[in-house]
């Protein structure tokens, strides 16, 4: 079952983990997305022969929508560009987290009405966890 972590959001997937990460390098890629960086977390531990269940990182996003609220509020550049974390849990289910938008606007000051630049993490997420 997934953690519960202050500012995270965890939704459960309905697809494999390899599965939920090529439905959203999809979505990244239909909606002209930049997708920055994929990493392997546990492929890489694999490299130095230590195991950990399966766990990737997509780094992705756009300087259209992510610069003007890095403009309003600086220090949001430290979490921006928005971040999908796919991982298996102990039962080999895969979820798919992010950090909550309101937690992002609480921990950095953004305007409200930039807060549809970061709220389209949660449509990605959703879109490809689902059907």
């Amino acid at each position: 079952m997934a953690g519960s972590f202050h500012g995270i959001i965890d939704v459960a997937s309905q697809h494999s983990l390899d599965d939920t990460v090529e439905r959203l390098r999809g979505i990244l890629a239909a909606k002209g997305v930049t997708l920055f960086a994929l990493v392997d977390h546990s492929g890489e531990a694999a490299k130095v022969g230590m195991k950990m269940r399966p766990t990737k990182l997509l780094i992705f996003g756009s300087p259209k929508a992510g610069t003007p609220v890095m403009l309003a509020a600086p220090s949001i550049a430290i979490d921006l560009p928005l971040k999908i974390l796919v991982w298996e849990d102990e039962t080999g289910k895969a979820w798919v987290s992010y950090n909550a938008p309101a937690y992002l606007q609480d921990r950095h000051n953004v305007p409200g009405d930039l807060m549809p630049n970061l709220g389209v993490v949660e449509a990605l997420a959703a879109k490809a966890a689902g059907e």
